[in-house]
């Protein structure tokens, strides 16, 4: 039952405020050490906690990280989609491919703009991407344009 007495403002602040934030992005793996090690190459981090049943890499410069976990049999588990910011998106497609991974797709965005679906030796698609256009990059990271939490999105 709704409470009379409470100040509406207050449910439109609640609702901007943040829940958590971005740190991990869990992949279920056939083989994790062989999958940590294609991501650790991509990303140009180390493993930061290895046991039988989890692998958790390094904070990238996002100060998020990936982890993996075998998958619990039965076929594939849940995956997830990354998008992996790039300064240049066909050494980045080369580089992957090297490394075992193979391109899924080119995807059109805006016009003018075009990012590669790509997937990872166990078929974990993920998209690469450029940097945000500066005025987007401004709007989702703050005043600097930079990954990290902009002024004002703390935690509580």
């Amino acid at each position: 039952m709704p409470d009379d007495d409470r100040d509406p403002s207050d449910d439109a602040a609640a609702a901007t405020e943040p829940v958590g934030w971005f740190r991990a992005l869990v992949f279920d793996a056939d083989d994790p050490p062989a999958l940590a090690a294609f991501w650790c190459a991509v990303l140009g981090v180390g493993i930061v906690e290895s046991a039988d049943d989890w692998i958790q890499l390094e904070p990238d410069r996002s100060g998020a990280f990936m982890a993996f976990e075998p998958t619990s049999g039965g076929g594939r588990g849940s995956f997830a989609r990354p998008d992996l910011e790039v300064a240049d998106m066909d050494v980045a497609r080369a580089r992957i491919e090297q490394l075992g991974g193979r391109l899924v797709e080119v995807i059109h965005a805006r016009p003018g703009e075009s990012h590669y679906r790509m997937a990872d030796p166990e078929g974990n698609e993920f998209t690469v991407v450029l940097p945000l256009p500066p005025d987007v990059a401004r709007r989702a990271y703050g005043p600097r344009g930079e990954p990290g939490r902009a002024p004002g999105r703390e935690l509580r």
